[in-house]
């Protein structure tokens, strides 16, 4: 029996490895299941999997988890060091699902014991890249990626010596405003950029689909994890979001992976490597679907893509600062505090500002120095918002 973690049961990738550990439940053993608000969520699945502790992430919902779960055997827990002790439980394999770079910590945590971390938490490699994979390496651990254009890329790398890599190519839908015209992106709103055209994601990660922010959090993840130069990384708009990436090799061929958007494939590679078992997902028909177009990104239109190549330029703690900047302002337009377009220029002001600080930006990665330039981009943001 295999023994699994799910950080961030309650999301949207946390809810698709449930449904797949599910159809696997004679062969595994559910160690913990945390969440956030979602109580009467994460009881159910708790109690349903045979979960050993279920934890929320505020400390305020302790009792409402405790009443869900009374009288099933399930261990309630609250807080943030609850989180990082349900990480500490051994485990063969721990989903990070987490949103945002919350979910840092945790994600540390399980490295240390050893686990197997299954990586759907981009934030974990772009704050803080060099401490996490060195972390995993010292404590023999192993990082499968989750996002779906990193776990094609690894797939397509299978069997193949990456030094003959040439070129990577990750594709991007275009979000909810593709096809909008540029001079109406001002005025679009929360409810609007959160209604993907392919892809069932939560509310946050899709607004930054719109954006792009979230494709330009996956540049810089493809460079930490995989270790690319800038230059090797191309991004080209893909609407049908069958190809989630390409790699290219110095003969000229090309691997591509294809399939439908749907992320219980990534995940159930990442639950089931190094075997393919059978997936509940769809098996497309290349006729049907007749062609696949493709298009070079409008960087008028979406600015995040050419400040992730800032950042992978400077690296340090420009990462950190970079996801930190993108996290709040998503916040204030969540809020209606900006608009749309001002997210992309409030994280340019705040990037320029902290990136010519030297002795932030260019000293040593870890937890702590992390979360001081997490505070400080935040703060900063706050500040040109005026709240």
């Amino acid at each position: 029996m295999r023994r699994v973690t799910i950080l961030g049961a309650t999301g949207s990738i946390g809810q698709n490895t449930i449904d797949l550990i599910r159809r696997q439940k004679s062969q595994i053993d559910v160690v913990a299941l945390t969440g956030g608000r979602n109580i009467e969520q994460l009881a159910k699945d708790a109690i349903e999997l045979g979960a050993e502790i279920a934890v929320t992430a505020y400390d305020d919902l302790l009792q409402e988890l405790r009443e869900a779960l009374s009288g099933s055997g399930v261990k309630a827990s609250a807080g943030t060091a609850a989180l990082n002790e349900a990480a500490a439980q051994p485990a063969d394999w721990i989903m990070s699902a987490i949103v945002g770079v919350a979910g840092l910590e945790p994600g540390l945590v399980a490295l240390k014991q050893g686990a197997t971390l299954a990586l759907a938490n981009k934030e974990t490699l772009v704050t803080a890249g060099p401490l996490v994979l060195e972390t995993a390496r010292r404590n023999d651990a192993k990082i499968l990626p989750v996002d779906s254009e990193h776990s094609a890329i690894f797939q397509a790398l299978q069997g193949e010596d990456i030094a003959s890599v040439s070129r990577v190519i990750i594709t991007a839908s275009g979000g909810a405003f593709r096809d909008w015209p540029i001079e109406s992106l001002a005025s679009a709103t929360p409810e609007q950029a959160a209604k993907h055209p392919n892809w069932s994601m939560g509310q946050r990660i899709t607004i930054d689909s719109a954006s792009m922010f979230n494709k330009a959090l996956e540049i810089i993840e493809t460079r930490e994890y995989f270790d690319f130069l800038p230059e090797q990384i191309e991004v080209i708009v893909h609407p049908e979001s069958l190809v989630h990436a390409l790699v290219g090799f110095r003969d000229g061929g090309m691997m591509a992976h294809v399939g439908p958007p749907d992320m219980r494939h990534a995940i159930g590679y990442a639950l089931n490597w190094p075997q393919r078992l059978d997936l509940p997902v769809e098996s497309l028909d290349l006729t049907s679907i007749g062609s696949l177009t493709f298009a070079q990104p409008d960087l008028t239109r979406y600015p995040a893509l050419r400040l992730a190549r800032e950042v992978m330029e400077m690296r340090g703690l420009t990462g950190a600062v970079f996801n930190a900047a993108k996290e709040r302002a998503l916040d204030h337009f969540i809020a209606q505090r900006i608009g749309f377009c001002d997210m992309n220029v409030i994280v340019e002001t705040v990037l320029e500002q902290l990136s010519s600080n030297e002795g932030l930006i260019d000293t040593e990665i870890t937890l702590d120095t992390v979360r001081e330039a997490d505070h400080l981009a935040r703060q900063r943001v706050d500040a040109l918002v005026g709240k």
